[in-house]
């Protein structure tokens, strides 16, 4: 049997995925993360991982299973590669994925290291409902998990090999209700608490105002135009929009519209009808293989793409965006089968070959000369993405 630390967050999937482990017979270590100031506070409701109430219960829970129990402090890791990227990405007109970062940086990266140095650990255990077996290969692979609902592959496409081999997802196999059964028949104080419905550091559930907190944005109003051009309306700043949205917008057209281009560097949004936020062409970049390589090497090669958590996936074919394109990562295009809506740039696309997860990569913006009404022009990023203006490094 091996020594796992088991990222405790407070809620009823990480203490039942260290009760599970523990009732196999591991050794089992329990710890919570200090990644920010919201730890400082209360959740008023309790749907927070990262607040000093999550702290208590699963410090609550680790004395029920009776595993050794420590608070680790990594709020400079979190700092640096989930915040600032996500306040970078609304400053220049993306949407993030936080969660994905803080899966690869920090659960993975930073505290996997910790634990194999610091506690002797062999592995790091989460709550993700994933599943992780080793192929004909040899190599690991990411499995979706089997309660499809659950599933949250989406945010683990980031793994490498060596993260991969020693993470551990006990939650693979059940569905949410029989995780809660396993809760109230060991008794665990987390078994009917309320989910967490919010991004750990925006406890009131608006990402604006962690701009304004953490990176001091203040709203400047810009031109709002429709997809001719025209002027329809002015909107209170583009990182407080996001590609697909409709509402807020101020405006009434006669039939509705979302918003379909940002371009912080002129401080204008471009609204478009639902068809023209259709696409069959997805760019990625920041590419990243499970297996280390695409399955293809350089060839084009077959796949499912999700664009959203709880996107349906869809047939693909995917290729490098240039002949010497690496096959490790970097550029890739993917033509859709059928169209996707509102792929927003910045956001997580995930491939799949049926249960296995091959990688995935960030919806890139199309350079201006492929631009059109479903696909909005590539921008240079504005000073405060850089962290020059404004934000806290």
């Amino acid at each position: 049997m091996s020594r796992i630390l088991v990222a405790m967050s407070g809620g009823v999937d990480s203490s039942v995925a260290a009760a599970l482990l523990r009732g196999q017979g591991h050794e089992v270590l329990g710890v919570w993360m200090r990644l920010h100031d919201v730890a400082d506070t209360y959740s008023e409701f309790k749907k927070s991982c990262c607040s000093l109430d999550a702290a208590d219960d699963a410090r609550r829970v680790a004395a029920q299973l009776d595993i050794p129990f420590y608070v680790m402090n990594l709020e400079r890791e979190f700092d640096a590669g989930v915040l600032q990227p996500f306040l970078d990405a609304y400053l220049s007109g993306e949407t993030p994925s936080p969660c994905v970062d803080c899966n690869t940086y920090v659960k993975f990266g930073a505290l996997l290291g910790r634990a194999r140095h610091l506690y002797d650990c062999e592995a790091v255990s989460t709550g993700h409902y994933a599943r992780r077996d080793v192929g004909p290969d040899g190599q690991a692979r990411l499995l979706r998990a089997r309660d499809a609902d659950k599933d949250q592959t989406y945010f683990l496409y980031g793994l490498r090999q060596d993260q991969l081999e020693h993470a551990r997802f006990p939650l693979g196999e059940l569905t949410k209700p029989e995780v809660r059964d396993v809760a109230r028949g060991l008794g665990l104080a987390t078994a009917d608490k309320p989910e967490s419905q919010e991004i750990c550091f925006v406890p009131g559930g608006d990402y604006r105002d962690a701009l304004r907190d953490r990176a001091g944005w203040v709203s400047e109003s810009g031109r709002l135009l429709d997809r001719d051009g025209e002027q329809v309306g002015e909107h209170q700043g583009t990182p407080a929009y996001t590609v697909g949205q409709r509402q807020g917008l101020g405006v009434a057209l006669g039939e509705p519209r979302y918003v379909s281009r940002i371009d912080p560097l002129t401080n204008t949004i471009t609204l478009g009808r639902r068809e023209d936020l259709e696409t069959t062409r997805i760019d990625l970049e920041r590419s990243s293989f499970v297996a280390g390589d695409a399955p293809g090497g350089r060839a084009p090669f077959r796949a499912e793409i999700r664009i959203r958590h709880r996107a349906a996936p869809i047939p693909a074919t995917v290729r490098p965006a240039s002949a010497d394109e690496p096959a490790r990562g970097g550029h890739w295009v993917v033509d859709t089968d059928r169209p996707v809506w509102a792929a927003a740039p910045g956001q997580a696309a995930v491939l799949y070959d049926g249960d296995v997860v091959l990688g995935g990569g960030r919806i890139a913006r199309p350079a201006a000369s492929e631009a059109g009404p479903d696909r909005p022009a590539r921008t240079a990023r504005p000073a405060e993405a850089d962290g020059l203006v404004g934000t806290r490094r």
